[in-house]
């Protein structure tokens, strides 16, 4: 227990107290203040996906368009003038490193995939464009619904739900169910 002599009396309190408010304060406006020219046009007219010299990025961008297609594409497109660098980033790691390492299959890591987003339950649409990957590497529409069915014994039958819903609107738009 602390004793009342090492507290601060409350004059000290309030200095502190005032202090904290201000030093922050005034990081806030040093921080925001950088910013104040930045919009999200001039920040990606300032920030273009740098993508020349770059064998992550190289590796990355064939791997996606061998899983994902179309589809990985037009996710990299849509994120191109809002946010150039998650775009190249998305290239680089998940495809450039992660889905290039030895170990795994596509459609090993494509079922995990399917598997985590749908655990996730909350990126119906990130799911839906790995649901169109799982397809182009072989796995069969009976492998990913037993994914999804596995999933609701530990994701809880939303999670489940939510994913049977996203892989319908997947196999109607593949042509592999009618709706």
């Amino acid at each position: 227990m602390h004793s009342k002599r090492d507290q601060p009396d409350a004059g000290k309190r309030e200095f502190l107290k005032s202090f904290q408010i201000l030093a922050a304060a005034s990081f806030g406006y040093i921080v925001l203040d950088g910013c104040s020219d930045l919009s999200y046009s001039t920040m990606a007219e300032r920030k273009p996906m740098k993508t020349q010299d770059n064998e992550r990025f190289t590796r990355g961008w064939e791997r996606l368009k061998e899983i994902d297609g179309e589809a990985g594409e037009k996710v990299i497109e849509s994120l191109k003038n809002i946010a150039p660098d998650l775009a190249r980033y998305t290239i680089e790691y998940p495809f450039g490193d992660i889905y290039s390492r030895q170990g795994l299959d596509l459609k090993s890591r494509e079922i995990a995939t399917v598997a985590a987003l749908t655990a996730m339950g909350n990126a119906a649409p990130q799911l839906r464009v790995h649901i169109h990957a799982a397809l182009n590497v072989g796995c069969t529409p009976e492998e990913i619904v037993e994914i999804i069915t596995q999933m609701s014994v530990y994701a809880g039958f939303p999670a489940a739900l939510n994913a049977a819903t996203a892989a319908k609107e997947v196999f109607v738009e593949r042509g592999i169910i009618n709706d």
